[in-house]
């Protein structure tokens, strides 16, 4: 069995020390274990990238709690200036109900 330090597509970064295979899964994989590898070093990237969104999405959670506070209170505003709206539509409509009404008959 081929080692991956010996693989002419080894590579590791020296910052980091993440291992890096330049492979093509399609062309040059030269034993069976290398496509294992491959697959488990692309799942290391996208588990990665996506702790990355976390940790940005945890950064704008306290913005987007904010704006969605303000977005209530605008709306709970505009609510209130409308309300004139709708209590003066049911007392008129009490008052016409009262004028339309038949007298009790005796």
């Amino acid at each position: 069995m081929l080692r991956c330090e010996e693989c002419e597509f080894f590579s590791r970064d020296e910052e980091s020390g993440r291992i890096m295979l330049r492979c093509d899964p399609f062309r040059t994989v030269k034993e069976s274990e290398c496509l294992d590898k491959w697959q488990l070093l692309r799942l290391d990237g996208l588990l990665q990238a996506y702790h990355a969104t976390l940790r940005w999405y945890q950064k704008l959670a306290p913005m987007q709690e904010k704006m969605f506070d303000m977005m209530k209170r605008e709306m709970d505003d505009l609510d209130e200036a409308d309300e004139w709206k709708h209590n003066y539509d049911e007392d008129e409509d009490l008052d016409e109900q009262d004028e339309y009404e038949d007298p009790p008959y005796r």
